[in-house]
């Protein structure tokens, strides 16, 4: 088997002339087992592959369907979000076979520079999105009514564009520096990240764990905190309630009958998903909320490993950590929490199948639809292979007859 490069040629920021060290010092860890990438990443790969295209397809799908009047400020969100784990899964069979090839690129310059963006653009894109939700939420639970002229679709449209444009400027340094290079002591055209200098590492890789974990993390966490905060203080508690149908919520005066009609029992909530002022029962504002948050937490538990070993190797490259369990840590368990998250881009839609109530009715609807459709156009082809076997029949008969004329007329000269 042909021996591959140690962790200067992984996914996340791989080959520089200025990490050289590191393979000097791995020579004194050689007793350290070495997990067999080869195999084991190009299998993860191809299970994240196929059941994230599948599950996030029908995602984008169902959310894409969605009718005028049922679109929403999340839904709006979360399509973003499918569309940047799609974008992202489609380049993952590519990685899988690199790994498979010993970190040996066969796809060309360009590709490798569009399939390394992929990576760090859905990074991005991912808690961005996620953040935007989950301040969706907090205006929504917390503020429903001072918030209605905010949250719109119209401002959810632009705030996605705004969080593209943010993911690609975070992604430009990738864009430049990602590049294939051939490492001749391995015999390999590897697809690395290529530093000008020393520097340039410790910066990308702080700008990774800041902007793409800590500071969204923060955001979020302080949404959520002051979410539980407004309803453990009991004045949210009431819109997570359905209204009262009791007859202690109607007012009765003297009327013909001794009570007036009953009032309108008071609108629990504004639509949390929504920028208009639709009401929504206890039950849908749970089931969003529960939504949203399981999406933060699978994020959080897809990426807090991987942001870990980025920041160990930060420390490594800056002389703040030395040993064989920094450098094993590093050369093995970088692309083992990659895989870890990139599984957060197939966990996401099934999140929405099984808490979203109304993403399921419509994956049914949508696919009773689908069926029906196929079942009218195959009757169409029936019907028309029918009537196009009537119509060569009657010809044929026409023919037959005129065959007959012709051999009485025939018959009648003779």
């Amino acid at each position: 088997m042909m021996a591959v490069p140690n962790d200067s040629f992984s996914l996340n920021s791989t080959f520089s002339p200025y990490t050289s060290k590191n393979s000097e010092n791995a020579s004194g860890c050689a007793d350290w087992p070495r997990v067999p990438m080869t195999t084991i990443i190009p299998t993860i790969y191809s299970i994240i592959c196929v059941l994230g295209i599948i599950a996030n397809t029908l995602a984008v799908c169902v959310l894409a369907h969605t009718s005028a009047s049922r679109r929403t400020v999340a839904n709006t969100f979360m399509l973003n979000l499918c569309i940047s784990d799609l974008l992202f899964l489609l380049s993952l069979p590519l990685w899988a076979v690199y790994y498979s090839q010993g970190y040996s690129w066969p796809f060309g310059r360009v590709t490798c520079k569009i399939s390394g963006s992929l990576h760090n653009l859905n990074l991005y894109a991912s808690i961005f999105f996620i953040t935007c939700m989950s301040m969706d939420r907090y205006l929504a639970l917390v503020h429903p009514l001072r918030s209605q002229s905010v949250r719109d679709l119209k401002r959810a449209k632009l705030m996605c564009v705004l969080v593209w444009v943010m993911a690609f400027a975070c992604t430009a340094p990738t864009i430049a520096l990602r590049d294939t290079h051939y490492i001749e002591a391995y015999d390999v055209e590897a697809c690395v990240m290529i530093y000008p200098d020393a520097t340039w590492y410790p910066r990308l890789a702080w700008m990774k764990v800041l902007l793409g974990f800590l500071l969204p993390m923060l955001i979020i966490t302080c949404c959520y905190c002051a979410i539980g905060r407004h309803f453990l203080a009991g004045s949210g508690l009431v819109s997570l309630r359905k209204p009262s149908r009791s007859a202690s919520a109607f007012k009765c005066s003297g009327s013909q009958d001794g009570c007036a009609k009953p009032e309108r029992p008071p609108t629990p909530c504004v639509n949390p998903g929504s920028g208009g002022g639709r009401p929504m029962e206890g039950r849908g504002l749970e089931r969003v909320l529960w939504t949203v948050a399981a999406v933060v937490l699978a994020f959080f538990l897809c990426w807090f490993p991987f942001h870990c070993v980025t920041f160990i190797d930060i420390l490594k490259s800056d002389d703040w950590l030395d040993g064989c369990w920094a450098q094993w840590a590093i050369q093995n368990l970088t692309p083992l929490t990659l895989c870890l998250g990139f599984s957060n881009s197939a966990i996401n839609p099934v999140l929405y199948c099984f808490i979203g109530n109304h993403f399921r009715g419509r994956l049914g609807t949508l696919s009773k639809g689908l069926c029906v459709h196929l079942k009218a156009r195959e009757e169409d082809h029936s019907q028309k292979r029918g009537s196009f076997s009537t119509r060569l029949s009657s010809f044929s008969r026409k023919l037959s007859d005129l065959k007959d004329l012709a051999v009485v007329d025939a018959s009648a000269h003779a």
